[in-house]
C-alpha cells in the first residue's frame, strides 16, 4: 500500500501537537534522518524550548558531527555538542550484543542531568515505527530510562519521515543509514579507539572515490569492504584496487576484500541476534 500524503502531514500535525503538550524537551540528535527531522520539527514547534544535543565520541564520524553541526546552525536549532564517555565502560568495550544499551546508557544518563538543571521535561529519540520490529538494544535503554519516541508515538515510518524531510529542504530526506562505527565491529572483539579510527578512515577513503554508501568491517588484520553491487567495478579496476589496499594497508590492515554479497545492514549480525516478534 503506497503512502498517502494527506495521511503523512496528518501526521505530522499529530506530531506538532504532541510535541506543544510536552512543552520543553532534550532531543537525542545525531544527524541522521530520524533525528534530524524530529530536531527540526521540534525546534520549529517549540523554539528554545527544544535542546538539541549531538554526543561527540570516537563511535561518531567527524564528517557526520560536521554535518549534523551545519544542518542545526541553518535551521537555527538550539543546539549543544556534549562528549560521552562510553568507552570508559567496560560492558561497552568488550563488545557484547548489548554494547549498543551501554552507549544509549551513557547518553541517557547525559541528558537527564541537562534536562534536571535547565528545566527541561522530557528527553525524546529519533526512534520510529519501523525500528520496533527490529533487534535494537539501544530501544531498551530508552525505555529504562524513561526516554520518549514520538515519532513513533504519532505512527511515523521511515519513508514517511522522509517524504516529509524532503517538504521541509532537510538535506538529509534521502541520507543513507549511518550507524556509528563501532557497528563494522565483530561482536566480542574489543572496541577501541584506534579501532574505530581504522574504520573512519577507511571509510572516507572510499567515499572520497565517489562511493556514498559504504561499511568496512573490522576483522583485526582484515578490513572487509561492503559496497553496493554497482558500486563494484569501481572498485575492482585495477588502479583504484592498489590505491585502496595501498592506503589500508597504511592504516594498519594487512589484507583487504571485498565482499561479493555486497553491503546489506546489519551483516555482522547475521546468525548471532536473537528473534523478535
Amino acid at each position: 500500500m503506497g503512502t498517502s500524503v494527506f495521511s503523512v502531514n496528518n501526521k505530522l500535525i499529530e506530531l506538532k501537537k504532541l510535541l506543544s503538550e510536552m512543552h520543553s524537551i532534550v532531543v537525542a540528535y545525531s544527524g541522521g534522518v530520524d533525528s534530524t527531522f524530529l530536531a527540526k520539527v521540534a525546534t520549529d514547534t517549540l523554539g528554545d524550548r527544544a535542546l538539541v544535543v549531538t554526543a561527540k565520541s570516537p563511535s561518531l564520524a567527524e564528517d557526520e558531527l560536521k554535518l549534523a553541526m551545519s544542518i542545526a546552525k541553518k535551521n537555527r536549532m538550539n543546539h549543544l555538542v556534549i562528549e560521552t564517555n562510553e568507552l570508559k565502560n567496560p560492558n561497552y568495550k568488550v563488545n557484547d550484543l548489548k554494547r549498543c544499551y551501554y552507549c544509549k546508557q551513557e547518553l541517557y544518563q547525559d541528558l537527564i542531568k541537562i534536562a534536571e538543571d535547565r528545566q527541561l521535561k522530557y528527553i525524546v529519540n529519533g526512534a520510529n515505527v519501523d525500528d520496533l520490529g527490529d533487534y535494537r538494544p539501544g530501544m531498551n535503554a530508552a525505555n529504562d530510562f524513561g526516554v520518549r519516541s514520538p515519532l513513533i508515538e504519532v505512527s511515523l515510518r521511515k519513508v514517511d519521515i522522509r517524504l516529509l524531510s524532503r517538504e521541509l529542504s532537510l538535506p538529509t530526506f534521502n541520507k543513507p543509514a549511518q550507524p556509528c562505527l563501532a557497528s563494522r565491529i565483530p561482536y566480542g572483539k574489543e572496541v577501541s579507539v584506534d579501532v574505530l579510527s581504522q574504520i573512519e578512515q577507511a571509510e572516507k577513503y572510499i567515499k572520497n572515490l565517489g562511493i556514498d554508501v559504504v561499511r568496512v568491517r573490522h576483522y583485526g588484520e582484515l578490513a572487509r569492504i561492503e559496497v553496493e553491487p554497482i558500486n563494484f567495478p569501481k572498485l575492482l579496476n585495477s588502479t583504484t584496487k592498489n590505491s585502496v589496499t595501498r592506503y589500508f594497508k597504511k592504516l594498519g590492515f594487512k589484507d583487504v576484500s571485498l565482499d561479493p554479497e555486497g553491503y546489506r545492514t546489519g551483516s555482522l549480525n547475521e546468525g548471532k541476534i536473537p528473534s523478535v516478534g
